[in-house]
């Protein structure tokens, strides 16, 4: 497995991720076990949940149940704010980015994951309600107590991300270390603002939806059903985000491109991903213990800047 350092922490983590949003949700404990074992198997250090993951805790139920002494093999990413109540509590306080909600979801996450430390702590939203101030020196507070080393934040875009780090340095508190955003050949919206804010002012990216909901694993076919129990297949939204003209055209005009190399389209979709700048490791989730090899067969693949650019300019939509 390749190893990457990640900017100047002096963490080195695996170039592929596990995503494990399906851990109590898509599979079950038992599915969730063989992966999380190959997972291991296969050197894959760094693993990304959140506590609303697999119905409000099961991923991490599910990964402190199985990761035992090997918890300590990896770099563990979670996730708090978004709403741990349940959803038809119209009144439910369990969410946001409040101190008081913080020092309490930590605890949370702590016990369900069997840990005594998260390395990666991220703000799954932006909250409105609460002073930056206010999160950023409770967030602080748990990299002094050890609780968590590094903190971060999900689904954020430029302006955002400089006013955080902005705060930090005004306070004296610890900065972001990563950010997590959609970001793949074909969602490419980071470049604009947030990439290069970070290039600035600091942070390595992590890419979620690396395969574009699975359209850039290459069974997509534009004339061929969708394939049965795809995630796209099983979610309208999914196709509202992924599926147009325009990209069926470029995944055809990608597919012409690995054909020539003699690669897949999974291994463009990583290796385009690990050529970008600001890059920390591309999450992906899994199912099955032989997607995981699939995955960690296709970073192997590097992409020249000529080949990089050539992918560039096949999806670019202006």
């Amino acid at each position: 497995m390749k190893q990457r350092t990640i900017g100047n922490t002096g963490v080195t983590v695996s170039a592929l991720g596990l995503g494990c949003n399906n851990f109590g949700l898509r599979i079950d404990p038992e599915a969730s076990r063989a992966v999380i074992h190959k997972a291991l198997d296969l050197g894959i250090t760094f693993w990304d949940t959140a506590d609303v993951y697999g119905k409000r805790g099961g991923s991490e139920t599910c990964l402190g149940e199985n990761l035992g002494p090997r918890r300590k093999d990896i770099f563990l990413a979670s996730k708090f704010g978004g709403p741990m109540h349940a959803p038809e509590d119209k009144n439910g306080n369990m969410k946001g980015c409040s101190r008081r909600y913080i020092m309490q979801a930590v605890e949370a996450s702590l016990k369900r994951l069997k840990t005594d430390w998260i390395d990666l702590y991220q703000m799954h939203r932006f909250d409105q309600q609460t002073p930056l101030e206010e999160t950023m020196r409770a967030l602080d507070d748990l990299v002094k107590q050890g609780k968590v080393r590094f903190i971060g934040f999900s689904t954020l875009v430029g302006w955002p991300f400089v006013d955080m780090q902005w705060t930090a340095r005004q306070l004296g508190t610890t900065p972001l270390t990563f950010c997590e955003s959609e970001y793949s050949i074909l969602k490419r919206g980071a470049e604009l603002d947030l990439i290069p804010a970070m290039l600035k002012h600091g942070a390595q990216l992590l890419p979620y939806y690396p395969l574009a909901g699975g359209f850039l694993t290459g069974k997509y076919k534009r004339s061929a059903p969708l394939p049965e129990g795809a995630r796209i297949t099983k979610g309208e939204r999914y196709q509202g985000m992924f599926i147009s003209d325009t990209n069926w055209t470029i995944l055809e005009k990608l597919e012409a491109f690995c054909a020539a190399r003699n690669r897949t389209l999974l291994d463009l979709a990583f290796c385009w991903l690990l050529a970008q700048p600001v890059i920390a490791t591309v999450i992906a989730g899994a199912t099955k213990p032989e997607q995981l090899e699939a995955n960690v067969r296709a970073v192997n693949w590097e992409l020249t800047p000529a080949e990089v650019a050539e992918v560039n300019e096949i999806s670019n939509k202006d």
